[in-house]
């Protein structure tokens, strides 16, 4: 089972996609956002945990890669943050597009290549909204949306979740 799950913000695509797995013993949960030194994420972080078994085992990487190579299944939350980290330590937030989009591909190819056969993905889908103002903004919207695509194609299935409700596309 490869399923992507993708939404908007509070939309439930956490709490859905760790009850796709609920059912196994063991999952490793890879949270592959950057580093951040803000209250409000830490209580966001620490509300994640308490909600997931004590069973699963936390993986905290950017390498998302290496965070996919296991025999256990998978829950990758989410692909969102992962893709900000990238951006942001290779410091291509005013970059071209381009050279942005090679290192992204790079790296979505580098996971698509070891992705097991039980994993579920976890996105945002930020591009049913304005143009976003600002071009870092926009050059996220864009790596995203390719991100979502490829992972999409790669997976079994993928989940819309709006207002906590899912539809299976």
């Amino acid at each position: 089972m490869k399923v992507l799950v993708t939404g908007g913000v509070r939309s439930g695509k956490s709490s859905h996609a760790e009850s796709l797995l609920a059912d196994r013993p063991t999952v490793r949960y890879v949270a592959p956002g950057p580093a951040a030194d803000d209250a409000d994420w830490a209580a966001r972080i620490a509300a994640h945990r308490l909600r997931r078994p004590t069973s699963w085992t936390t993986v905290e990487t950017q390498d998302l890669a290496a965070a996919l190579t296991t025999d256990d299944p998978v829950l990758v939350d989410c692909l969102g943050t992962w893709l900000t980290a990238v951006v942001d330590d290779a410091g291509l937030w005013e970059a071209q597009t381009g050279a942005a989009l090679d290192l992204v591909e790079e790296r979505v190819a580098a996971a698509l290549a070891v992705l097991g056969t039980d994993v579920v993905l976890v996105t945002n889908e930020v591009g049913l909204g304005v143009v976003p103002e600002h071009r870092s903004g926009r050059l996220f919207r864009d790596l995203l949306g390719t991100v979502n695509q490829r992972f999409a194609a790669a997976c079994d299935e993928v989940h819309l979740v709006v207002a906590g409700r899912v539809l299976k596309l």
